[in-house]
């Protein structure tokens, strides 16, 4: 009896012990996948020219509206890494280069459609030309300044829009 006591105690010693660390050890993993995204209260087509005019300052590889995909091409960040990192305690890289993938997915919520803007940033960096490139964790600054860019761009629309109709009324009730 007392040996399966001791069993079973070391063995919740050894689990307790292994949870903690292989919590540390894949932390990251749950921090890299949490992808910046945002549902808007509009239609799909709405939301999809906010994207592209969002997105009309990129070099822009593929746009899909049936899928709801945009895609850009490699884009270089060098200076932009180094710059951001200059007073930090890690080398300047050699290269860098980033590329986005923007998803536009239609839904209902109740009887109201809404669409969901998904931004995903695939930064590479490079140390020295032996290592070559490595994908690097993104800070997640410049997905979610797209997503409030898209978000402003329709509230400006839907505010056009209001006024636009109100303006309709009132010459309406003048005429």
């Amino acid at each position: 009896m007392t040996a399966l006591l001791n069993a079973f105690l070391v063995s919740f010693l050894m689990f307790t012990q292994f949870s903690c660390a292989s919590y540390e050890q894949f932390q990251y993993m749950t921090e890299e996948f949490e992808i910046p995204s945002e549902v808007f209260n509009s239609d799909y087509t709405q939301t999809w020219q906010a994207v592209l005019q969002v997105m009309r300052s990129y070099n822009l590889s593929m746009t899909n509206q049936e899928a709801g995909v945009i895609k850009t091409r490699w884009t270089d960040n060098t200076l932009e890494l180094n710059f951001a990192d200059a007073f930090g305690s890690s080398d300047s890289v050699r290269a860098a280069k980033f590329m986005l993938i923007v998803n536009v997915v239609k839904g209902f919520r109740g009887d109201r459609e809404v669409c969901k803007v998904t931004v995903f940033k695939r930064q590479m960096v490079e140390q020295d030309f032996l290592q070559g490139y490595k994908i690097i964790p993104t800070d997640g600054i410049l997905e979610k300044s797209l997503l409030y860019r898209i978000g402003r761009n329709i509230q400006i629309e839907n505010q056009l829009k209001k006024i636009e109709e109100k303006r309709q009324k009132e010459q309406e009730l003048a005429f």
